[in-house]
Order: structure tokens, then C-alpha cells, then sequence
């Protein structure tokens, strides 16, 4: 038997943190056993449903990396599909149509609360064959009235739901369209599908799927239901917790990678390992591993793996997703130093690339003015003459980065000064403040014209200032 797994958001919204993880778990677990993982739009909800939306899953799910064999499929596209079944539950006695109002459906909730009882249809119209099709009417499943559903989930083990406690769901509304619970049913059968990997919301649909896959002489799909994410206060993760959108991730400057570990992360665990490359997540990896307890996120943690993977990543895999942040900047990387030599000299500075793109805006771009307390502090008189010998020295070597260094150096020890006097005014000359890379790389990188002229920048500064003159 080929695993086959899917992820099968609605779009109704951004891809969100829990539905990323979800589609993760799949995804892993496909990939685990050598099956194949499927993407579907569940987009039948049709007034809240968005072209914008098929397309923000779509792009976080092609930002993570995962991939789908499979899709994607709309379930707008396969309407004539659900209606079939329908019929077919409908001619096999498992479906009948209800023509009971709103008022009475209404006045019978009321009743059952008022009587401390679960709200629950009565199966008023169950045993009912006279309603034509002219008539407004819903179509229910006619859910078994005794004995037990037993779900073998992968995650929080056996779990039983009595047939006496579900009601005759609908499975079709007046309009004729399909509900979740039938089409989510038909495309699980039609694509079969054999693990569905979901959130724990829907726990308690299992059951009533199963019933209708049974009555439809399918055999059912393994379920696994994964606990929710939680933020710090213990409540049910959402925006007052910060970013819940996946792309948000992006634009506040993570790797995909460094989410994908965390996400996984969360639930899930293989001895003390908190770092795992895609491979070893696909070798390690079991669905029933998970934790059956809801998981807390950390965005202090995320920001720590995320270093860790600026770090450690590869400076060519690191350049293309800054390439990025830099464009939102205004900045054309083609006009500086390369990034990859970008990203070797500032990975051990920076724990997000949005941080690192604003830490090289100065290798692509003049900057207007120096930051007002390290030009005080560095461009004074004192060291006019040094920066001067500095520039002489500078414009003659071959620019290398040993060859910038040794300048340094050498200016320094004439001028008598301890490396750092005259290193920091560079560094404040050259970038506008106070923090960079090591000097002679990051001279190096903003390059030999644009150096020179920064140089020949501060000095004018200094002499244009009162008692400048050297």
C-alpha cells in the first residue's frame, strides 16, 4: 500500500502557523515512508473563500519547501462528484431529505437547552419518503442509531464516540450545495487518501466521517489528530501573540528552514536534538511520537534556532532570501559587493535577515549623515592627520583584504595609536556608525572607489568643523 497523506486548508485567510505545522506532519510522514503527499483547497465556502487567499497558502507552502505530488485540488471544481454521492446515499436509504424550518429547528434547540440536554436534531423527518424535489429541503445523513465508532488514532490512541450521541448531520444544504463532512469524505475516498493528519478540532468528525465512508463501502482513512499551538498565556495561539502568518515569518526576516525546525519541534521531539536538517526530520520522524498535550510556542526560541541557521546555512542559500529583504529596502544587490561575500561577513552578527539587510544597507547605498554620537566621538581633529596618511596609503595598495589591513596597521603604529584609534574612525567614515564587520573586510567589501570617497568624506567633515584644521 502507497502512504498517502494530504493537507487541506480552506482558504478563508493567511496560511497560519498551526496549519503550517499540520501540512508539516503530513508532509513528513509521506515523505517518511516513501508515499506521496497531496494538497487540496477546500474552497467550498464560497462568500469567504479568495483568489488572495489560494494564492497566500500556496506561496507559504512553496516558502517552506513542501512540496505536493499531488494538486492542487478545488473542491469547487468537483460539485457534479458530490452530487452523485448524494444520490447514491439518497437511493441506498443512507441519506433523507428534512424539510424542517428554521423556527422548528430553533425551537427545539431551545427546548434541549432549556432541558440541560445536547443540542441534537430529533430525526423528525428520518422515516419520511414523501418529500419531492421540488420542495426546499436539506439532505441528512442518516447516522447509525446504535453501537460505537472506535478511532485508532495515531496520536492520542483509541478514542470511542457512541452512535446514540450523533445526530443525522447535513450532508447538503437547501441551495444543493455540499457540506464539509460529505466532500471532505468523498475526496478522502476519491484521492485515497490513507492518513489523515489534522488538527484536533476535528476530532469530533471523525466519527460521522466514518460512518458516511462506510456506508459508502469505503474503507476508512488512519486518523491522527494533532494538539493545538498555544501562545504563553496558555490560550489558543492567535495574532495577540505576535505573527501566526507564515509569510509574516518571512517578512520579519526568518529562514524558512529555522520554521520548518521549530514547527516540528512543537509536539514533537527525538531525545535532546534541537537542530535537524530536512533529511534527519524525514529519517526520524513518526506521526505517533507526537504529543498528545497541546504545545506552547516560543518566539524567543524561533529567534535563537533562526540564528543558528544564519550561522550554519550555506552563505549562497543565506544571499537568495536576503536578496530579498534587501529589494524591500529600496536596494539593488547587484550594485555593491557580491552577497554571498555579504552574508560570509555578517552571519555571526545578525539573528534575523532583516537585521543583516539593514546592517548592510552601506555596502549598496550612501548614507546621508553619520549616526550624531560616533561621529562625535570618532571624527575628531585628533585623528585628521591619521586618516589622512590613510587615504594616501589606501589609494596605492592592491585592494585585498590583507592589503587593507596591513595599511591599517601600519598607519596606526606611525601615528603611534593603538589599532582600534584609528580603525573605529574608519569604521564610522566608511559605514556611518559604529558597527560592521571586521574593519578590513567590511573596507574591502564596499569597495575601493566608494571607500575613498567616504574617507575623503569624513575628512572634509572633520576640517569643516570647528578647530578641524590639522
Amino acid at each position: 500500500m502507497t502512504i498517502r497523506s494530504r493537507f487541506a486548508p480552506s482558504p478563508t485567510g493567511y496560511l497560519h502557523i498551526g496549519g503550517a505545522r499540520t501540512a508539516l506532519f503530513s508532509w513528513l510522514h509521506a515523505r517518511m515512508h516513501g508515499g506521496e503527499f497531496v494538497l487540496r483547497i477546500e474552497d467550498t465556502d464560497l462568500e469567504r473563500s479568495s483568489t488572495e487567499s489560494v494564492n497566500a497558502i500556496l506561496e507559504g507552502m512553496a516558502w517552506l519547501g513542501l512540496e505536493y505530488d499531488e494538486g492542487p485540488f478545488y473542491q469547487t471544481q468537483r460539485f457534479a462528484r458530490y452530487a452523485e454521492v448524494i444520490q447514491k446515499l439518497l437511493k441506498t436509504g443512507h441519506a433523507y431529505r428534512c424539510t424542517c424550518s428554521k423556527e422548528r429547528l430553533e425551537a427545539l434547540r431551545n427546548e434541549q437547552m432549556r432541558n440541560k440536554q445536547k443540542p441534537r436534531y430529533d430525526g423528525h423527518c428520518r422515516h419520511r419518503a414523501d418529500v419531492p424535489d421540488d420542495v426546499s429541503h436539506v439532505v441528512r445523513f442518516k447516522n447509525p442509531a446504535d453501537g460505537a465508532v472506535p478511532v485508532d488514532d495515531l496520536i492520542r490512541g483509541n478514542v470511542t464516540f457512541n452512535n446514540a450521541e450523533l445526530d443525522d448531520l447535513i450532508i447538503a444544504r437547501s441551495d444543493g450545495t455540499p457540506t464539509y463532512n460529505l466532500t471532505v469524505v468523498v475526496d478522502d475516498m476519491d484521492m485515497n487518501i490513507t492518513h489523515v493528519i489534522r488538527g484536533d478540532d476535528h476530532l469530533n468528525n471523525t466519527p460521522r466521517q466514518i460512518n458516511i465512508l462506510r456506508a459508502l463501502g469505503a474503507t476508512p482513512p488512519q486518523y491522527a489528530h494533532v494538539p493545538m499551538i498555544l501562545g504563553a498565556d496558555g490560550k489558543r495561539l492567535s495574532k495577540r501573540h505576535g505573527a501566526v502568518s507564515v509569510m509574516q515569518y518571512r517578512e520579519d526576516g526568518y529562514l524558512p528552514e529555522a520554521l520548518i525546525n521549530y514547527l516540528v519541534r512543537l509536539g514533537w521531539s527525538h531525545g535532546d536534538q534541537e537542530v535537524f536538517s530536512l533529511d534527519e526530520m524525514i529519517a526520524l520522524f513518526d506521526i505517533k511520537d507526537v504529543n498528545r498535550a497541546a504545545s506552547t510556542f516560543n518566539p524567543d526560541k524561533l529567534l535563537w534556532l533562526n540564528q543558528q541557521y544564519i550561522k550554519s546555512s550555506d552563505p549562497a542559500h543565506v544571499a537568495h532570501h536576503l536578496s530579498w529583504h534587501l529589494g524591500r529596502l529600496g536596494l539593488d544587490p547587484s550594485a555593491g559587493p557580491g552577497l554571498v561575500e555579504v552574508v560570509k561577513a555578517q552571519q555571526e552578527r545578525a539573528k534575523t535577515l532583516v537585521e543583516m539587510a539593514a546592517n548592510s544597507v552601506y555596502f549598496y547605498r550612501e548614507f546621508d549623515s553619520y549616526d550624531e554620537k560616533a561621529a562625535a566621538k570618532n571624527l575628531k581633529s585628533d585623528v585628521l592627520t591619521p586618516l589622512r596618511a590613510l587615504l594616501t596609503r589606501l589609494s596605492a595598495i592592491d585592494w585585498t583584504c590583507e592589503q587593507i589591513h596591513q595599511a591599517v596597521v601600519e598607519t596606526a603604529e606611525s601615528h603611534e595609536l593603538k589599532l582600534g584609534k584609528l580603525a573605529q574612525p574608519l569604521r564610522v567614515a566608511v559605514t556611518g556608525g559604529t558597527v560592521s564587520p571586521p574593519i578590513d573586510q567590511t573596507v574591502y567589501l564596499i569597495g575601493r572607489e566608494r571607500s575613498l570617497a567616504r574617507l575623503n568624506r569624513a575628512i572634509a567633515h572633520i576640517e569643516g568643523h570647528a578647530g578641524g584644521q590639522a
